[in-house]
């Protein structure tokens, strides 16, 4: 019998050493409760196109809370938000605005600047002469709006770098869906802190029907080095979420941000 009790116990030291290891080699990492919190800002009262692209925004992202596995809150006023408020949350999601008072402003600049994320579309980064607001361009590493195609339309994009969070699994090039493309001057490129993703290959040119564009650097995915941001260009109309290349290199592009959290990253909590 005590032979017995000893195979079993040896067996029962084995399963137990065999089960650890299992766990300790297991894929998966299950979320026990929200891993961050994100707003979502965007105005109800924009361009009809730039409306249209927020509604689809708003369900692509909510659909990636199912499980609860992080928590999705939408604001059309983020000038309401003090600082202290807005550090709650990892990343801000500025689908086609940007704050518009001077309290709001330095809000967001102080949010920024202490690492705050965010991921910006389209619309959320336009300025001109009229915003009055250098530290946005400083924030994006580029020069104000310069122009842009009409009407909206399909592009080839050359992903620039293949090494990246954002890109590593984005094909070389690949078509996008119809948008209303910006162009910056000066460019991001000529900016060191800039690390450009991605751009609108030359082949594309001339480039609209109504309003064309002939020439010209044209990056439409980029980050800055100094802040934990990542800006993409599209984001025009009710077409933007049709095409899972550009789907993917959207949800990789808000990964990357939020798992660059000065707090921690949330996916390996």
């Amino acid at each position: 019998m005590k032979i017995v009790r000893t195979l079993i116990a040896l067996l029962c030291f084995t399963a137990a050493l065999c089960c650890a290891a299992q766990d300790a080699a297991y894929p998966a990492n299950y979320a026990r409760a929200p891993r961050f919190k994100a707003l979502l800002f965007y105005s109800d009262t924009a361009e009809p196109a730039h409306v249209d692209f927020a509604s689809q925004a708003i369900d692509f992202f909510s659909r990636l809370t199912y499980g609860d596995g992080w928590i999705l809150e939408t604001t059309t006023d983020l000038d309401s938000y003090s600082y202290e408020s807005l550090t709650n949350y990892s990343v801000i999601i500025a689908i086609n605005a940007a704050p518009m008072t001077a309290q709001g402003r330095a809000n967001f600049e102080k949010y920024m600047e202490n690492g705050g994320g965010w991921l910006g579309f389209h619309a959320a980064a336009y300025n001109d002469r009229n915003t009055k607001w250098p530290w946005l361009n400083k924030f994006l590493g580029c020069g104000s709006f310069y122009c842009n195609n009409w009407p909206p339309q399909c592009v080839l994009v050359d992903i620039e770098k293949t090494d990246t969070p954002v890109t590593h699994n984005i094909p070389a090039s690949f078509v996008a869906p119809e948008s209303e493309w910006y162009q910056w001057n000066p460019s991001p490129r000529d900016n060191a802190d800039v690390e450009i993703l991605a751009s609108i290959s030359p082949k594309n040119y001339p480039l609209g029907i109504k309003d064309v564009i002939s020439f010209g650097d044209f990056p439409i995915v980029w980050r800055n080095k100094n802040y934990r941001m990542v800006y993409v260009n599209y984001g025009h109309g009710d077409r933007e979420f049709t095409d899972a290349t550009q789907n993917l290199l959207t949800l990789n592009a808000f990964r990357y941000v939020v798992s660059m959290d000065p707090k921690g990253d949330p996916f390996k909590k």
